[in-house]
């Protein structure tokens, strides 16, 4: 190998993942994690692998999302994954797990690898060499500084603040139109969802009424002051937001050849265009208020949520303009892992943990990259967090409108479309797990 040592910094799910898995392929890793001399808001104990919200990794179910980054994750031989079942309690068609059995589970792999030094203290500078930094979305305000240096000031994020991303397939497409602002009609790069004065009104009633996520102390005021809220923003004036997100200028209703008095833009999400974000809707809303108040919205009455919106304290950068398709920051031996990259979720950030591994491990024996399929469900979200093209980043999950539609054109069902894809998903990651047996398999040394 051209090298053989790395430092992984920060010992939750990706930095954990990531330092058992060098371990396996033959360096000596130094696992920083700052607990118990210094802990965040969010941590309650010294563990590695603490999970700090839920106790669930969501569905096991192979037509959703979740179930199939499972599925990738179990054939690419994730450890974390494994004490997962390991820690398993009862929870339905979900993967849930004993918090405290899993953290104690993933702490005996790391000691039995012998190759893994864990040191505790607070990492105030990047050090030289070969580098994993897994800090997670609370990230300590010296190493974020330290990585505003690397990236640059402007591709570092400390609130995420994300806007709903809706299924197009369940979108009304009678209702809704095509149309850029000030652009012929049918044209133009956004969906529109035309309100008139009584639908509007009344969207802005349930909007300002809805109930919304309680913030944590930690949180609190600076949050809103780095992005209002939709709902924070309708409070200041029945109009107010139809003179910024709603504002109905440029636009034509093909239904009524006017006007609209307000409107709701929807922008794609991909090439594909099988997910549409709401322009301008970063909101505080519970996700069941969300989809009671977004369904009043003329063409949205049963539309699916991929991603309900959300915000809350989070580091990380934008990854589609600073980091390369290995979440490696060019020009450097530093590579990001977790939730710094910005993806979103326990089982992502073991995803993220496992590939800077590979990938570290690539490079020191001088092959290519890992570059997984872009059909299935880690493949798809690496290729949207390290896509240039990518606009507006902010935190995102596994979800199936990341994924290319399937290419037969036959009409399906939701649950059968979603399997479909799963079944793709995993037969194109077999052959690509095959053809790959300098990373996956055979003799590591």
């Amino acid at each position: 190998m051209q090298f053989d040592q790395v430092t992984v910094i920060g010992g939750g799910l990706a930095g954990s993942e990531c330092a058992i898995q060098l371990a396996d392929r033959g360096f000596a890793v130094k696992l920083c994690e700052m607990r118990p001399q210094v802990s965040s808001p969010a941590h309650h104990t010294d563990h590695l692998a603490e999970l700090v919200c839920s106790n669930s990794f969501k569905s096991t179910r192979l037509d959703s999302a979740a179930g199939l980054l499972k599925a990738e994750l179990e054939r690419m031989g994730s450890v974390l994954l494994d004490c997962a079942h390991r820690a398993a309690v009862p929870a339905g068609g979900a993967l849930a797990v004993d918090r405290v059995t899993f953290s104690e589970l993933v702490e005996a792999e790391v000691a039995a690898r012998p190759n893994i030094e864990v040191v505790h203290g607070e990492v105030t500078q990047i050090p030289e060499g070969h580098v994993v930094i897994a800090a997670g979305p609370l990230c300590s305000p010296a190493l974020s500084e330290e990585v505003m240096k690397l990236v640059g000031g402007d591709a570092l994020a400390f609130f995420d603040a994300a806007a709903p991303i809706v299924d197009a397939s369940t979108l009304d497409m009678d209702v809704l139109f095509s149309q850029s602002r000030y652009e012929e009609q049918g044209s133009g790069d956004y969906l529109n969802a035309p309100l008139n004065k009584e639908e509007y009104e009344a969207f802005i009633g349930a909007l300002t009424t809805a109930d919304r996520v309680v913030l944590k102390d930690f949180e609190g005021g600076d949050l809103f002051q780095a992005c209002q809220p939709a709902e924070e923003v309708a409070r200041t004036g029945k109009d107010a937001i139809r003179f910024g997100a709603m504002k109905p200028v440029g636009l034509t209703d093909p239904r009524t050849g006017r006007r609209p008095w307000a409107a709701i833009q929807l922008r794609a999400e991909n090439k594909e265009k099988t997910a549409y974000n709401l322009v301008g809707f970063q909101t505080n809303l519970t996700f069941g208020e969300q989809k009671r108040v977004f369904h009043m919205v003329p063409g949205l009455e049963n539309a699916e949520f991929f991603r309900y919106g959300v915000m809350h304290r989070n580091t990380f950068v934008d990854a589609p303009h600073v980091l390369d398709g290995t979440f490696a920051v060019p020009g450097t031996g530093v590579r990001l892992a977790g939730q710094i990259t910005g993806t979103e979720g326990y089982m992502e950030a073991v995803a993220t943990g496992l590939l800077a591994a590979l990938n570290t491990y690539a490079e020191a024996i001088e092959v290519a990259p890992v570059e997984l399929p872009r059909v299935g469900a880690l493949g798809a979200l690496v290729g949207y967090a390290t896509d240039p093209a990518t606009v507006g980043y902010q935190p995102m999950h596994v979800n199936f409108g990341l994924v290319p539609p399937l290419e037969d054109g036959k009409r399906r069902s939701k649950r059968d479309r979603y399997q479909a894809y799963a079944d793709r998903a995993l037969e194109a990651l077999d052959t690509y797990l095959a053809r790959r047996s300098d990373l996956f398999g055979g003799d590591r040394s």
